[in-house]
């Protein structure tokens, strides 16, 4: 899938904001990736605000550390 430079700055951005909530102690290894897939999933599917992509992430987040812990 082909994305707009554009949407891939709003993108970057909402991996950061999502990265900076997380707290340093639940900063697992491999979250960065789980979290930049699961942003990459929400664009896939036509979230393409700044906001759908941190709520899409924030929603996920929890699962993701559960997953990779």
């Amino acid at each position: 899938m082909q994305y707009s430079s554009e949407l891939i700055h709003t993108m970057r951005q909402a991996l950061e904001t999502v990265m900076a909530s997380v707290p340093a102690h639940q900063s697992v290894f491999g979250l960065k990736a789980a979290v930049a897939e699961c942003i990459l999933n929400a664009a896939a599917h036509g979230q393409t605000s700044y906001d759908g992509l941190v709520t899409a992430a924030s929603d996920q987040i929890q699962a993701i550390i559960a997953m990779l812990t």
